[in-house]
């Protein structure tokens, strides 16, 4: 029937399938861009004999295309009432557009609902968690070109043996996932290729860990000393993290890859345990999430805190304190950057280093009250303007420019009367 598509939804993305016309118009009226969802693979979870000339003639009628979902479209596909399946983390719609209605409407069942057999969903669910690695993938390689740091630099930059392996690793799965785009399949040769990887990514991303862990913990000892000490801590923060963030998105994205190949081979091979494969994958990646958060995030705290003891002496240390801010709010920025390419939520607040003239106004209002009229009158600079509410994702520099304006206010005030 036209005018009809069946909606899957995963939480991480959307498959839309029905008449390729159908499929498109539905796209267009949401707004929402998509790539192809490969539906000709589903033939591997149909069995054998007249299922598959079925499926095969299903298959042949319908366009599937698969959408990456926002906090944004994830709200406006509510409007639809996706219904949960049998299979776990999956849900499923059925849309029409009959006659003169403008609006897609759910609708209880409709011809050409190929999906309803539990196998093929499952089939769909695991071709979708392939797509959404796939794009966590390119969006990390994005990231590494953005930062301008080639991972493969840094990593050819270090002698630790642990690095080196990781290069070969690279170059493994890297023909391995060419392999499977030419054949189209993961067969058990092809397979047998990168089974080893998984423990040299993790023994390398450990690594990794232990080095960001290691600069949180020589930042918090210098704090303990003097500022001209946090201050080269921090700095030594802000070139490295960099470079060991780079590390770690390199491994999740090679961990990504040999999950696709696997839910490929599971596909190929025993295609009733795929949902239940896709699902302990999600949990493993959620897993490996969290333990790059809680690693990120203690560097940035220690860092921050850093920053709080540089803003309360900038007084006496106008050069090395608002260095330590800077490069506080540097290796945050860089987080969460890094953190929005995995899709780790981030909720920290930069610091805006205080300069000495407000340090300096704060010090003569105090002054003032207590009756030291002579520090007062050798420092007039105007009132304390420090605002700590700036997020680190793109607030910093507009909170900045806002300060200054007041700044050049203030200035203009006074001029006026004097």
């Amino acid at each position: 029937m036209d005018n009809e598509i069946q909606l899957i939804s995963d939480d991480d993305g959307l498959a839309v399938i029905g008449n390729p016309t159908d499929v498109e118009r539905f796209l267009v009226s949401e707004g929402l861009s998509s790539k192809d969802l490969g539906l000709h693979r589903f033939k591997s979870v149909f069995g054998t004999g007249a299922s598959v000339a079925q499926a095969g003639s299903e298959i042949a009628a319908n366009s599937g295309r698969w959408v990456k979902l926002t906090q944004e479209s994830a709200q406006r596909l509510k409007k639809f009432g996706l219904m949960e399946t049998k299979t776990p983390g999956v849900s499923h719609a059925m849309l029409g557009k009959p006659g003169s209605i403008k609006s897609w409407l759910q609708i209880e069942k409709g011809a050409g609902s190929f999906l309803t057999n539990p196998a093929r969903l499952a089939g769909a669910a695991g071709i979708m968690a392939q797509l959404a690695m796939q794009q966590t993938m390119d969006e990390i390689t994005d990231y590494l070109a953005t930062i301008d740091e080639k991972v493969d630099d840094v990593l050819r930059a270090q002698k630790d043996a642990v690095l080196a392996r990781m290069i070969g690793v690279d170059l493994v799965i890297e023909e391995t996932m060419t392999i499977r785009e030419q054949v189209g399949r993961v067969s058990e040769v092809t397979w047998s290729k990168v089974q080893a990887a998984p423990a040299t990514i993790a023994e390398t991303q450990a690594y990794a860990l232990r080095q960001l862990d290691a600069l949180a913990e020589k930042v918090e000892r210098k704090s303990k000393s003097k500022i001209g000490d946090l201050a080269t801590a921090t700095n030594e923060a802000e070139s490295k993290a960099q470079e060991w963030l780079a590390v770690l998105a390199r491994c999740f994205q090679l961990q990504d890859a040999i999950a696709v190949l696997e839910l490929d081979r599971v596909l190929d091979a025993a295609p009733e345990e795929l949902n239940r494969h896709r699902l302990g994958l999600r949990a493993a990646r959620q897993n490996r999430l969290d333990l790059i958060s809680r690693s990120t995030e203690r560097l940035v705290a220690r860092l921050s805190a850093a920053a709080d003891k540089a803003n309360s002496k900038v007084l006496l240390h106008p050069t090395k304190s608002p260095a330590v801010v800077q490069s506080s709010n540097h290796v945050a920025t860089g987080v969460n950057d890094f953190h929005g390419r995995l899709g780790i939520e981030s909720g920290r607040q930069s610091s805006d280093a205080r300069r000495w003239v407000d340090a300096a106004a704060e010090a003569r209002d105090k002054a003032l009250e207590t009756g030291a009229k002579g520090v007062g009158a050798a420092i007039s600079l105007g009132n304390e303007t420090l605002d700590r509410a700036s997020s680190v994702k793109g607030k910093l520099s507009s909170g900045i420019a806002e300060r200054a304006s007041r700044w050049r206010g203030n200035e203009e005030e006074r001029a006026e009367e004097g």
